[in-house]
């Protein structure tokens, strides 16, 4: 009887974990019934997949749901959260670049344009991620648009029936079978000319209108944005 060694049986723990995180997943929605707002003002950016999504860390389930299988770039940070995260991205067929938008970021970010533009692949970022502050858009996804020339597509969800856990980002997990609803924001196009102060008027931008979706698609459902 062949013993694993303990790389491989790290490799296989991930595997598994991988595995099994995209199986939970795909319980809690199969049965749902999901409501699309908005999604026919930017269905020809989507379709071209030359975007930017961009959502809050909290809502992360449902949306990686839907687009399993888009082949999209994301940022993932390397920490042990992170790790889990990525395991079962890339068992949804996306394709994980490690690092955050602090810790080694610019390099990170580097990796990921570069990705975009050489593989012809979407962008993801999860821009309050991975630890916060809560609903705060850092600043990398609005470079990634200025230099790839993607337009940022604001993304979100909310569900009938969820667990708000008392995380610092208020994580949303979903009742399985639950209705859910995915709302679409405004596109945000940076020009490749933006520098300084307009460089943080988009961030703000992105940030207000990540909020305002966020809020409405909680109160379709009679909840309140935590």
């Amino acid at each position: 009887m062949q013993i694993l060694q303990p790389k491989k049986l790290q490799e296989l723990k991930w595997r598994l974990v991988g595995v099994g995180g995209k199986l939970l997943i795909d319980f809690l929605f199969w049965r749902s019934k999901i409501e699309r707002v908005g999604y026919e003002n930017v269905r020809p950016l989507v379709e071209s997949r030359r975007h930017i999504f961009a959502f809050w860390h909290s809502r992360i389930l449902l949306l990686s749901y839907i687009y399993k299988g888009l082949g999209a770039t994301i940022l993932v940070s390397k920490s042990e959260d992170g790790e889990i995260i990525a395991r079962v991205l890339q068992q949804q067929g996306q394709l994980c670049v490690r690092g955050s938008t602090r810790k080694g970021g610019l390099r990170a970010l580097a990796r990921l344009i570069r990705t975009m533009r050489d593989q012809k692949r979407p962008g993801v970022v999860v821009p309050d991620g991975p630890q916060g502050p809560r609903y705060k858009v850092q600043p990398g996804v609005i470079v990634m648009a200025k230099q790839t020339g993607y337009p940022i597509i604001p993304l979100t969800y909310s569900s009938r029936k969820a667990k708000v856990f008392k995380s610092w980002d208020r994580f949303m997990l979903p009742f399985p079978g639950t209705d859910g609803q995915v709302a679409y924001g405004e596109p945000i196009h940076v020009p490749a000319d933006t520098e300084g102060e307009a460089l943080e008027r988009y961030r703000v931008q992105l940030e207000e209108e990540l909020n305002r979706i966020t809020r409405a698609a909680d109160r379709s459902f009679g909840r309140r944005m935590p």
